[in-house]
């Protein structure tokens, strides 16, 4: 029997979880990262070049695993919700989210009516094992986990009303493009950004919804863990892969300069 139980939504309030950005757009380097054990890993479809496909084939070699899965399409549409869900994800991640009432889409996107306006297609949908899950329809909802990303200083401002939207399970702060939009631009650890961060995650966590972010640099990252944030992605795997070969290969050409340089998460 097939377990469909949504295991990142279930801990989400109940102890951190230790993700990955997943940006190669490949089922088997997906799966790679699944066998490694983190909590969960971020299929990118906003700046990495998962498309609808490849991002299918990501989810079915994590789905062998426990690692979870927590899919980000480019932009909150309600069309191509749609099409992620009955894919068969069932945790998003919507990118910049600044307003009250895209909030209350992407709420009303990942639910069936009455309650929302996703469209249905159980027969073809893997989400339903093509209509072969019982009540499919009545609890869909309580696997389905919806984040969305504040990552703008027009999002920070309606934070607030944002956190009173019902049916938000978590808040991620970007804080790469939030620094660009306060003046420092690929400077997240900037104080004044940090400080604008550490108030943000507070203020969501104090709302009771899950809060969650993306640090590459150790001392940054453990200070976010020691808030208490839920959700914390600590790598991509597209700049784990670029500084292990480089690292490699200086080893061996004396006059080898490492490419890759630290973009700030």
């Amino acid at each position: 029997m097939i377990d469909y139980t949504n295991y990142f939504k279930q801990k989400l309030k109940t102890e951190q979880q230790i993700g990955l950005w997943v940006g190669l757009a490949d089922a088997y380097g997906t799966e790679i990262a699944a066998n490694v054990g983190y909590d969960w890993l971020l299929i990118d479809g906003e700046h990495a070049p998962s498309d609808l496909r490849t991002t299918l084939s990501q989810l079915q070699s994590i789905a062998a695993y426990p690692s979870q899965a927590v899919v980000r399409p480019p932009i909150g549409s309600v069309q191509l919700i749609k099409q992620l869900l009955d894919i068969g994800a069932q945790t998003l991640l919507i990118p910049m989210v600044e307003s009250v009432e895209q909030a209350e889409l992407m709420v009303k996107a990942v639910r069936y009516p009455p309650h929302g306006v996703r469209g249905v297609g159980a027969a073809l949908a893997r989400a339903t094992r093509w209509n072969s899950i019982p009540d499919y329809y009545a609890t869909a909802h309580e696997n389905i986990c919806l984040l969305i990303q504040i990552e703008s200083v027009t999002g920070l401002a309606h934070l607030d009303d944002i956190l009173n939207v019902e049916g938000i399970d978590g808040i991620f702060i970007g804080a790469v493009d939030l620094s660009a939009t306060m003046g420092y631009q690929g400077d997240p650890n900037h104080p004044a950004v940090q400080k604008v961060v550490i108030d943000a995650i507070q203020r969501i966590r104090a709302a009771g919804k899950a809060a969650g972010i993306l640090s590459t640099q150790h001392e940054v990252t453990q200070k976010y863990l020691d808030l208490g944030t839920e959700f914390v992605a600590v790598g991509v795997d597209t700049s784990i892969l670029m500084n292990s070969l480089s690292e490699v290969l200086a080893k061996y050409k004396k006059d080898y300069k490492i490419k890759n340089k630290s973009n700030g998460y």
